[in-house]
């Protein structure tokens, strides 16, 4: 018997008051791509330097991924339908993972641009203006990337955290690059610069297959963080040492929502009502213990062999 306290088919009312914040974090993304590229073409204009076009390219590539998160978290925004009763949210996931392939074809291109300045490398001009540029960009980078992360942790979005650790990438891409100038312009040895960005390739190769791992991941329904897992028992746990049982514990995570189905074993000679109450009232602990999780409870009798032949994953 289904408790009936939290129907996964149910529309969401607080889904989308929840999840409009999330639009302006978005928003905020693609304003500070706009301003970074602006920033960092300014800054490739001034020295020539194939490490600042490079870092350049990468905030296209936020910018892009940042458009697409917007879309994506509008998607995700929508309440349950009959088509998609278990609701959006893992639209987020497709976000993260176009983050994560554009990711990859922007180090690709990097990777062309560095090799032909590396076979016939060119003096960089104006150092100091180009550095202080980018210096300004990476500044506004650092600060959105915090509040990004922030606001990825509070409401559980894999698509905000994604843009907040590309942004923190494309914030030690351009400390790297810096370095890599600043050398050039004390050394001399012009192919330090494409070296650096051949470097710069490098380091956001591994962040765009991060990025892609943890959305196919997400795909695949895995199950909450090990933290929410030991919550949801530690609450069972209350339960157990009144003599209920429980099995048939799973649980999975779908971008900013949270589903934790269970089986509630109580004393046969209960009453439906009491029953009933018990696992309203476990469900009521479960969502405190989860924020913005769905509860699907089956209530079972204790002692009887039917209530134990579904304890397993495979059923």
């Amino acid at each position: 018997m289904r408790s009936g306290a939290t129907d996964p088919a149910a529309p969401a009312p607080a889904a989308n008051a929840d999840d409009r914040p999330l639009l302006r974090y978005a928003w905020l993304s693609i304003a500070a791509a706009v301003v970074t590229i602006s920033l960092k073409a300014a800054a490739w204009a001034l020295t020539g330097s194939v490490g600042l076009l490079s870092d350049a390219m990468e905030s296209v590539v936020n910018l892009a991924a940042a458009a697409v998160a917007l879309w994506m978290l509008k998607l995700a925004a929508r309440p349950p339908d009959e088509e998609h009763a278990y609701g959006y949210s893992k639209a987020e996931y497709f976000a993260s993972a176009f983050e994560g392939t554009l990711i990859l074809v922007a180090a690709l291109a990097i990777a062309v641009t560095a090799v032909d300045r590396l076979i016939a490398p060119r003096p960089l001009e104006r150092i100091g203006a180009g550095v202080a540029v980018t210096v300004a960009a990476s500044v506004v980078n650092l600060a959105v990337a915090q509040v990004l992360f922030r606001a990825g942790r509070r409401y559980h979005s894999i698509a905000l955290e994604a843009d907040a650790k590309h942004l923190m990438t494309d914030v030690w891409t351009s400390a790297g690059v810096i370095a890599g100038i600043v050398a050039v312009g004390l050394t001399g040895w012009q192919r330090l610069d494409p070296v650096i960005a051949l470097a710069v390739a490098a380091n956001i190769v591994v962040s765009g297959f991060a990025l892609m791992r943890r959305s196919a991941l997400g795909l695949l329904d895995r199950a909450l963080p090990a933290a929410d897992r030991e919550a949801i028992r530690a609450v069972l746990a209350r339960y157990e040492d009144q003599g209920l049982e429980f099995h048939a514990l799973r649980t999975r995570q779908a971008a900013g929502r949270s589903f934790v189905s269970v089986h509630v074993l109580v004393p046969g000679d209960w009453s439906v009502r009491r029953g009933h109450d018990v696992v309203e009232r476990i469900e009521a602990d479960l969502r405190a213990a989860v924020p913005r999780a769905s509860i699907l409870a089956h209530l079972e009798p204790l002692g009887e062999p039917a209530s134990y032949r579904d304890m397993h994953l495979d059923r």
